[in-house]
């Protein structure tokens, strides 16, 4: 055992998750749900479906229930191995809702009052239905990263005010009972693109997003439609097809991204590549391409896996097993160190 009370880890221990929102784009597959592929033999890894999460905000029951599923299936079928890592969904695991009110008690409301994201979500609803749940989240959230010991977090920059104060909740509770959390560091992804909307590549593409149709291509759109959306990506005037910081070429620039992102040639390869396109009809009809043909073998793994409910069920049962033996091992010593009295057998 660590100082700390949990079990000595023999590789890092990683923690993320999903909301069960919107849609998975391909953005998600490439900022996160691939990274996590690639890393999870290097770490300790639990990647959870938040879906506690997604009811700080008006959701409807039925879809969250359909999304759970949805995204638990897209774990999987990007690459994320059950034998390697463990793959649960949230509430499935009764301690992240009794450590949240137990780190509650600790934290300052002017902690919470700070969070950025609260004051955008807050803003774009009534005031007096904002639930107390959205200004609560980033609690949750150090609940759940906290419960798993883990050394580090795969963070966007959306997030990364949520970490600071996971870190902050942490050492606050270390110092008034006694070490008992590790710190989580960031683990920010390997140097890549940062895919933005297709119809406002100046803006991160949302899984959320709903203002328009043509805004993200999804982790399930049949290829038609994710072609569609491709060849009705906002560019510019001009011809030229090379990375640039120029705000003007923002959508170009975002599409060669994304190619790069999926093809991984260098940049020199590819502006070569499209040196003798016509315009950037060519170039969105390459994309389009790459993009397609990476999501064919998600597509047809997720078909797979969700044809049989069982399979799935099974996997993520075991799963919420696997992660409430770490998560109770922490929350037992959370409350004796709080000074609770065990339960009588």
């Amino acid at each position: 055992m660590s100082d700390n009370g949990s079990p000595t880890k023999a590789r890092p221990r990683v923690f993320s998750g999903v909301q069960p929102s919107g849609n998975l784009t391909i953005g998600n597959y490439i900022g996160a749900l691939r990274q996590w592929a690639r890393e999870q033999y290097h770490f300790d890894s639990f990647f959870c479906v938040v879906d506690l999460h997604a009811i700080t905000v008006p959701y409807d029951s039925a879809d969250l229930h359909t999304k759970t599923r949805e995204v638990a299936g897209l774990y999987l079928a990007s690459g994320i191995d059950p034998e390697a890592s463990t793959i649960f969904v949230q509430s499935h695991v009764q301690a992240h809702a009794e450590l949240t009110w137990l780190l509650n008690c600790i934290t300052p409301l002017g902690w919470l009052n700070r969070m950025t994201q609260f004051k955008d979500k807050a803003a774009k609803q009534q005031a007096d239905s904002v639930s107390t749940g959205l200004l609560d989240y980033p609690v949750l959230m150090a609940a759940d990263i906290l419960l798993y010991q883990a050394d580090a977090v795969p963070v966007g920059e959306d997030q990364r005010q949520h970490l600071e104060l996971t870190r902050d909740v942490a050492q606050r509770f270390n110092h008034l009972f006694g070490e008992t959390f590790t710190i989580p560091e960031a683990m920010i992804p390997p140097s890549g693109a940062r895919i933005k909307g297709l119809d406002d590549p100046t803006a991160k593409m949302s899984k959320s997003e709903t203002g328009s149709e043509y805004h993200a291509v999804y982790l399930l759109d049949p290829p038609d439609r994710a072609r569609k959306k491709i060849m009705r990506a906002v560019t510019d005037s001009g011809r030229e097809i090379r990375f640039s910081q120029d705000p003007e070429k923002a959508g170009v620039n975002n599409l060669l991204e994304l190619y790069q992102a999926l093809t991984g040639e260098s940049r020199e390869a590819i502006e070569t590549h499209f040196a003798s396109a016509r315009g950037y009809g060519d170039l969105k009809k390459d994309v389009a391409e790459v993009v397609v043909a990476a999501l064919e073998p998600i597509q047809r793994r997720y078909r797979e896996l969700t044809d049989d409910r069982s399979y799935l069920d099974s996997l993520l049962a075991q799963g919420a097993e696997r992660a409430a033996t770490v998560a109770n091992k922490t929350l037992e010593t959370v409350r004796e160190r709080m000074g609770f009295l065990k339960p009588y057998a």
